[in-house]
């Protein structure tokens, strides 16, 4: 499998390490100055106390890069939005596109379970270009469950965790899907096949909704938020709202409120990605992982107070630091 992926930050370049490494035709899409240390040194994975580097074939030109079977787009969510239309050509010839990001992904509502909720995602795809350059048939869902970090452009380091899920946009299994998993697996990623991806995007979602927020706000990292009673209330509160958001969408959620936040403090200290983006100067993924929820609960007539609240502040906040639009 000739595998390309678009965006060496922490994830992309976790996967590109890895599945090199496996034996696999890597490519990849990058810019700046992690293009030129990728080109110059190759992706450098630590893991614990082991280094190791991996040279892949980069370019910042998507048209220079070999053909593809599979596509992984690694890039936070206000990037893909911006350069959907130039990525074009790394799955004109049908190459399977599996988005490894967080949030809500654009496509989640036009394969709704229930009748009559279709409808496109303005927060995460403003003016339908995303929609436009990558049909929903060539996508391949994904949660990501790990947690990566760059310490310098080209050098990724694993902090913790190896799971992955994907699963087909519709439901339900398929051979994409099945090579997919097993090139993964290969590369040494815990992989689950999911028959519901949505309800497992929602999931993650559901987990990460406040604390990334929160934690950009504060400057906190996870057990500092957690230890906080009023901001644990709070959390709960805006992850209620999801939750009957969820339900009416086809991707209820089973678990307590207060049972995840326990799930997440057994993480211990950990800053955030939104933190940890807050902190380096980027744009803050705030529209795929608080905006779309309250568009969609808007769509599905479900007040959320709170999670407006925690969208307006961290936005404000985004807007004064030069940190969203």
């Amino acid at each position: 499998m000739r595998i390309t992926i678009v965006g060496l930050g922490a994830i992309g370049a976790l996967l590109a390490a890895r599945l090199g490494a496996a034996g696999f035709q890597v490519a990849a899409l990058a810019r700046g100055a992690t293009l030129e240390a990728v080109q110059r040194d190759g992706v450098e994975l630590l893991e614990g106390d082991a280094r190791r580097t991996q040279h892949i074939v980069v370019s910042d030109d998507p048209a220079a890069l070999p053909p593809a079977d599979l596509v992984i787009i690694a890039l936070k969510g206000p990037a893909l939005a911006a350069v959907a239309d130039r990525l074009v050509p790394l799955w004109a010839d049908g190459a399977c596109v599996m988005p490894a990001m967080n949030g809500v992904p654009w496509w989640l509502m036009h394969t709704a379970a229930a009748p009559g909720l279709a409808m496109d995602l303005r927060s995460v795809d403003p003016q339908g270009r995303i929609a436009a350059a990558l049909p929903i048939a060539q996508v391949l869902g994904c949660v990501v469950h790990l947690a990566a970090s760059c310490p310098r452009p080209g050098q990724v380091r694993l902090n913790f965790g190896r799971k992955l899920i994907i699963g087909e946009p519709a439901g339900g299994n398929s051979a994409r899907l099945e090579r997919a998993a097993a090139a993964l697996e290969s590369a040494g990623f815990e992989l689950a096949r999911s028959t519901d991806i949505r309800s497992d995007i929602w999931y993650k979602l559901w987990g990460n909704m406040t604390t990334n927020p929160i934690s950009a706000l504060t400057g906190a990292a996870c057990d500092r938020i957690l230890d906080d009673d009023l901001v644990r209330d709070f959390m709960a509160r805006a992850m209620g709202e999801a939750a009957e958001i969820g339900r009416r969408i086809g991707c209820p959620i089973a678990q307590s409120a207060e049972d995840r936040i326990d799930l997440t403090r057994q993480l211990g200290a950990f800053k955030t990605s939104m933190l940890q983006d807050a902190e380096a100067g980027r744009p803050l993924e705030l529209d795929a992982l608080v905006g779309a929820v309250r568009e969609i609960g808007e769509h599905v007539g479900v007040a959320t107070p709170n999670i407006d609240a925690l969208l307006g502040l961290t936005r404000l906040m985004g807007r004064q630091r030069g940190l969203y639009p």
